[in-house]
């Protein structure tokens, strides 16, 4: 199977270099690498300096200006417009690093023929994982992942996982062709943050599958782009609107019906999680996120 790694970049070229290292030592060899930079011409001409063409195993890299800032959604639809001839599409976080077992072990679960997608165990550089999936509570607003705060080596049931998830973690999602041509693509409007979640439950109210690949391992080292650090106190501005945001634009556009009740339990619970931190500027942030969600307003923010 010929898979297109699609990574979206913006002004993070040595991440980039980390990941397409990772790359290199694939067990699976047959994939092409595609690079959409985001952060404009500057940020495009270093990237194409720090890069190679090729990989040691001869897979092609090619990289792109996106001309403007597509935001993540964005940025993912182009990397598929542009490698129309794959068979399959690894969406990857450039701030990631797949062991080299990994691709083989994801294309081996979708090669089974039951599911259209694949996941698997995303983790941090401590050894703690990010989640194996996650699951979206409607009535929150809420996603929850799978497998948070355990250890990598801890086992897993991957059926039991399957049977669980409703969306695949956006940092390492493997999609089929038939993925792609049936739920078509991610929702730009979004710019950035649930895209993933949003493209999952949408692929899954169409009748396709997720599955879930547990000897597959991802190294993310979250938010180095974006802002989106664990410690809350420092999140960006960008990073907590848009979350808070668009939590309440996936309620509207696949739950409407719970919408009222999600709005205000997605205040309460973002006003308890900010104040507890004592992130007060990060609770202003997303009390304007939370707000512009339920006026339903879409797109790049004010000041990007």
């Amino acid at each position: 199977m010929h898979v297109a790694i699609a990574i979206v970049g913006f002004r993070n070229p040595a991440d980039i270099v980390c990941c397409l290292e990772g790359l290199a030592q694939s067990e699976h060899a047959a994939f092409e690498v595609i690079v959409c930079e985001n952060g404009g011409d500057a940020a495009f001409e270093a990237l194409a300096a720090a890069i190679p063409a090729t990989l040691a195993g001869g897979q092609a890299v090619r990289t792109f200006n996106a001309g403007r800032n597509l935001g993540y959604a964005g940025g993912v639809n182009r990397c598929l417009a542009e490698t129309p001839d794959a068979e399959a599409w690894w969406i990857l976080n450039p701030d990631t690093c797949p062991a080299p077992r990994t691709l083989a072990a994801m294309i081996a679960r979708l090669e089974a023929g039951d599911c259209q997608a694949v996941g698997n165990t995303v983790h941090h550089p401590n050894g703690v994982v990010q989640s194996h999936g996650g699951v979206w509570r409607r009535w929150l607003a809420r996603a929850v992942s799978i497998g948070h705060g355990s250890r990598l080596e801890t086992p897993v049931n991957a059926a039991a996982i399957e049977g669980r998830q409703t969306y695949l973690n956006g940092a390492s999602m493997l999609v089929s062709r038939r993925f792609v041509e049936v739920v078509g693509g991610m929702r730009e409007e979004y710019f950035l943050y649930c895209e993933e979640v949003e493209w999952c439950l949408r692929a899954r109210a169409l009748g396709l599958t997720l599955g879930f690949a547990p000897d597959a391992p991802v190294l993310h080292e979250q938010g180095t782009a974006t802002g989106n650090t664990t410690d809350l106190r420092q999140r960006s501005r960008l990073s907590v609107y848009l979350n808070e945001r668009n939590r309440l634009l996936l309620t509207r556009d696949c739950f409407p019906g719970v919408l009222p009740v999600a709005a205000a339990a997605a205040l309460v619970l973002l006003s308890l999680r900010f104040a507890r931190r004592g992130a007060w500027k990060q609770l202003g942030y997303a009390l304007q996120g939370w707000w512009a969600g339920l006026r339903n307003e879409r797109g790049v923010p004010a000041g990007v």
